[in-house]
């Protein structure tokens, strides 16, 4: 893997770990309110300083990591195995399955995925679970698309006409010996996805559509600091580098993953 790949999941690592930590590691809780210390500007008590309810900036960040970087990683594996599933059996069987399987597939690419996910989540009451829903109902599709085409150039390998001849079904010829050749390029589109799906959590999350208050997420402390964007920045900044930071460094891996798999420009 490039060494710029090897750096960014060393930076993902640590945030994923922090993320963890954080209940272990926090001084006090995100939501503790501290009327005497309203706003403060970074220092050595409060390093990124403190919101409007005199909460430490720092603490909330750690905090909003577990919600930000969890939304967005279970939505995205959800998405790659829905997706993997619906790319497999469309690109192997063809047909009338795959008619109807791309055309749910094109449906849900004609519209703007971040559009799209909003309508989903405000069909649904706001909180986490609905962000996960969202997100997964949107990116599956464009993990099945890559998949299928991927499977229609596999199929006719000799690899798989050897497995029909020595008796393999159906099910065994997809799950055993399609389904291992698609997962390095899934991975690749899961580095590549994760980061937008950071951004999208935080989209919904500002929205008011995600983690509802006090519980901190990355999205929701941009949404109440704004107010506040020129009096006290610290509250936009902080939570806006660590999403500008995570979706970076998971676009920098999927590209690695991609030079690494031999799949740079294939995607």
């Amino acid at each position: 893997m490039p060494k710029r790949g090897k750096a960014a999941l060393i930076v993902i690592a640590a945030l994923c770990l922090l993320a963890v930590l954080a209940p272990m590691i926090l001084p006090y809780a995100p939501d503790r309110i501290d009327l005497d210390s309203l706003k403060n500007a970074p220092g050595l008590k409060h390093p990124f300083g403190t919101d409007q309810k005199g909460r430490d900036v720092m603490v909330r960040v750690l905090a909003g990591g577990r919600i930000s970087l969890g939304v967005a990683l279970v939505s995205a594996v959800i998405a790659m195995g829905a997706g993997l599933l619906v790319g497999l059996l469309s690109g192997y069987y063809g047909g009338r399955l795959d008619t109807a399987l791309m055309a749910a597939v094109d449906l849900v690419l004609s519209f703007p995925s971040l559009l799209l996910a909003i309508g989903i989540s405000i069909l649904l009451p706001p909180g986490i679970y609905t962000v996960m829903i969202a997100i997964a109902s949107v990116g599956w599709a464009s993990f099945a698309r890559l998949i299928r085409g991927y499977v229609l150039s596999l199929k006719e390998s000799p690899f798989v006409d050897a497995a029909r001849a020595v008796g393999c079904g159906n099910a065994r010829i997809i799950f055993r010996h399609l389904m291992p050749q698609c997962l390095p390029l899934s991975l690749v589109m899961l580095g590549l996805k994760t980061g937008g799906y950071i951004i999208t959590e935080a989209s919904l999350s500002f929205l008011g559509l995600g983690a509802q208050p006090p519980v901190a997420s990355w999205g929701s402390m941009i949404s109440a600091g704004r107010s506040y964007i020129l009096s006290a920045p610290w509250m936009v900044l902080a939570p806006g580098i660590a999403i500008a930071v995570a979706a970076l460094s998971f676009n920098i891996l999927g590209d690695a993953l991609s030079e690494r798999y031999g799949m740079k420009g294939g995607l």
